[in-house]
């Protein structure tokens, strides 16, 4: 198999139901897995329609364990390749396309909001966005665009365990934990170790908007994801967020 593409997701049903019809609609390539890797969801999630889906049930019910989630999908994924996302994420389908025909080292992805239907379909309409919360403040700035994470990529297997993964030790910390910075760090340090330059590439996806993009670092549009809190003093965005507020 080529490519797996692995999520996290924690008491996201709704949205992850909507996922799954999205994905029955573009289809995947034949050599296309997706894993769900359960990280603690209460009920479990659950998937019974026709496409290459596993989900993983991690039994872990500890804050904030994405690391161990992601890792853990690395670990059980087939594909030569895997691809990382988030379950607040969109993959359009030439992400997915590209993906699974990419033989370099990293592949990056270029954000921009956008919401799945409650029939599956993507919509990128203004008025929808602002009533799934996206900051108007937020859109005359900067419009539909996001940068891009270091959690959204696609990447060899093996180079994933060359570079360590994501750091499990940092399980515990309050939010950020700073698991994706790490993450990039160590590829930066894989990068320099390289006689060849490692070439990425951009190709587009989606975010709902939630969070930050909100007005809110914990605003959660229709309860479509996870209740943990990201309100802490380590989270920089909650403190400009406080300052506004002074």
């Amino acid at each position: 198999m080529k490519l797996s593409i692995v999520i996290p997701v924690l008491n996201s049903h709704e949205v992850l139901h909507r996922q799954f019809l999205y994905w029955e609609k573009i289809g995947l390539p034949d050599d296309v897995e997706i894993i769900i890797v359960d990280d603690g969801s209460n009920p479990p999630l659950e998937y019974n329609g026709v496409l290459p889906v596993r989900i993983i049930v991690t039994n872990d019910t500890r804050p904030w364990t994405w690391a161990l989630a992601r890792n853990r999908g690395v670990k059980e994924a087939l594909g030569e390749y895997v691809l990382m996302t988030d379950i607040d994420h969109i993959l359009s389908k030439e992400a997915i396309d590209v993906a699974s025909e990419f033989s370099g080292d990293k592949m990056y992805f270029k954000r921009s909001f956008g919401i799945l239907t409650e029939d599956g379909e993507l919509s990128q309409d203004k008025e929808t966005l602002f009533a799934y919360g996206l900051s108007k403040e937020y859109y005359k700035k900067k419009g539909l665009r996001i940068g891009s994470l270091p959690n959204n990529i696609c990447l060899n297997k093996e180079v994933f365990w060359k570079i360590g993964g994501y750091r499990e030790d940092l399980i515990g910390k309050k939010y950020p934990q700073g698991e994706d910075r790490s993450f990039k760090k160590a590829w930066g340090n894989y990068v320099r170790s390289l006689d060849r330059e490692a070439k990425t590439t951009g190709v587009p996806i989606y975010m709902f908007p939630n969070g930050y993009y909100c007005g809110d670092v914990d605003q959660n549009p229709f309860g479509l994801f996870h209740s943990l809190s990201r309100a802490t003093n380590r989270n920089h965005k909650y403190k400009q967020e406080k300052k506004c507020q002074i």
